[in-house]
């Protein structure tokens, strides 16, 4: 019997990804386009709105021109922040989550709301993520436009948006912006007031299996959809991701090995500490605590580029394989954008210490790829102090594809690492869900059919990277100061 495929769309920072996904067989057609940032000035961090719909328009039209669509799902970088007026228009590029304009803003708020127990209340310390500080400055430093502003979004709510006419934030934007009290579940009154935030400005909190609306008449013509197809309300692109990765039951943990380095754990309690992110799981009742290191595949990068020539990343690895575990006594620090969790340390720098004139690229290239995986442990070593130890580890995303890296991190945690391949990442869960919301799947561990565990690797060297794990410790505190 035939069925109908869900659209899945992923609102990325580099591009637009969308798959046509089949309940049965799984990712049947995926396409993308370019988008990109904009950085105007020192520390922003800005998108054109107008390209990501324009692309999502262009990618269903190629993925599912003619045909009918059970359901959409939409995915994206949270937390950002998209300005509409009263008509729909949006009126200036988004601001992303990574955008550092807020400065003085960050400290006000700060100030202003000391004591009013800020991350037990709403799971986030005020920080360059939060969304406050960034529409203080709006309100200050771009007032024509702050005066015309009717409503505040994130980058999937927008599409959302755009495909149904019906306006909202996904619960976990909401969280992520540091404006969500978890206490009272809805809008922390004291922070919207610390920041001069009209209520009205906010749209109403929506859950991912929740379904926003259905497919206008002015977006079907747009975008070649039919009218009335039901669109969910989404989930954070990393949220997505972990789900589709398998990331289910308590004790289940994810490493990202993207430009950044993300590490999530699924738990069946919040985890709320400053040294985490706090978000809610795509699957009711559960939640997902996470970290994001600053840096993971982007410092490969530059390290491929800077003191590689540009050779291959295979032929590194292959370099690595030469080298000891421990690379010879070689350490790095991995701070090479300053640092997030579990450090949140702007100002932390990278470094290599212990080195003699025996030692080559390779061993500096496998010092780099330990350095990431110490990181990573760092975050485990919070999630066991908190009381969630990792039952099952799997690894994702592009670094996933280096057996050398991957058996790297195997060593470092001490356990065996499951190496998940599968097609469209987090595109995959935000149609998932969507199925689940229109009765395409039944039971949430459906997931598992496609996210495959192409091998796993098991730990070889622990006791060489216990001894390693405590030396690369104690770099931090030792260089925190001469760094800065």
């Amino acid at each position: 019997m035939d069925v109908a495929p869900i659209l899945g769309i992923d609102i990325g920072t580099t591009s637009t990804k969308a798959i046509l996904f089949d309940p049965i067989r799984g990712v049947v057609a995926e396409a993308q386009r370019d988008a990109g940032l904009v950085s105007r000035h020192a520390g922003w961090a800005e998108e054109d709105t107008g390209l990501w719909w324009k692309n999502v328009c262009q990618l269903i039209r190629e993925l599912a021109a003619g045909r009918s669509v059970a359901a959409v799902g939409v995915t994206g970088m949270v937390p950002c922040v998209v300005l509409s007026n009263n008509d729909g228009e949006v009126l200036r590029p988004s601001i992303q989550q990574n955008d550092a304009r807020a400065i003085d803003e960050i400290a006000e708020l700060r100030s202003a709301l000391d004591g009013e127990r800020i991350l037990a209340r709403t799971g986030a310390p005020i920080t360059q993520q939060s969304i406050a500080p960034k529409l203080l400055w709006l309100a200050r430093h771009e007032p024509d436009v702050w005066s015309r502003t009717a409503l505040v979004q994130g980058s999937y709510d927008f599409i959302v948006s755009r495909l149904t006419g019906s306006a909202g934030v996904e619960a976990n934007w909401a969280v992520e912006s540091g404006m969500y009290d978890l206490e009272t579940k809805s809008w922390a009154e004291d922070v919207l007031a610390a920041a001069n935030i009209p209520p009205h400005l906010l749209p109403p909190i929506r859950q991912p299996l929740d379904i926003a609306g259905t497919v206008t008449k002015t977006a079907a013509a747009e975008t070649g959809l039919e009218t009335g197809v039901p669109v969910m309300t989404g989930a954070a692109d990393h949220v997505a991701a972990a789900f589709g990765a398998g990331v289910i039951d308590e004790g289940d943990l994810l490493i990202k090995l993207g430009g950044a380095g993300d590490i999530l754990m699924a738990t069946n309690t919040p985890l709320i500490d400053e040294r985490l992110f706090f978000d809610l799981h795509v699957i009711p009742g559960k939640y997902l605590p996470n970290g994001c290191m600053a840096t993971s595949g982007s410092l490969i990068r530059w390290f491929q580029r800077e003191l590689a020539q540009g050779r291959p990343l295979r032929e590194l690895d292959d370099e690595a394989e030469t080298v000891g575990a421990g690379a010879d006594g070689v350490l790095a620090l991995p701070y090479f954008l300053g640092e997030k969790t579990p450090l949140n340390d702007p100002n932390a720098r990278g470094a290599f210490v212990g080195l003699h004139l025996g030692h080559t690229r390779a061993h500096l290239y496998r010092a780099v790829l330990e350095a990431i995986a110490y990181a990573f442990r760092h975050h485990v070593e919070v999630f066991t102090e908190l009381g969630h130890a990792p039952k099952r580890v799997r690894v994702s995303d592009g670094g996933a594809k280096s057996p050398t890296w991957t058996q790297i991190i195997a060593d470092v945690l001490g356990m065996p690492l499951e190496v998940v391949a599968g097609q469209g990442g987090a595109a995959v869960a935000a149609a998932f869900v969507a199925g689940m919301a229109v009765g395409c799947f039944s039971d949430w561990r459906e997931i598992e059919r496609f996210a495959t565990v192409t091998t796993t690797m098991q730990p070889r060297f622990v006791d060489v990277y216990e001894h390693g794990y405590r030396a690369y410790r104690s770099l931090y505190p030792a260089l925190k100061e001469i760094l800065r």
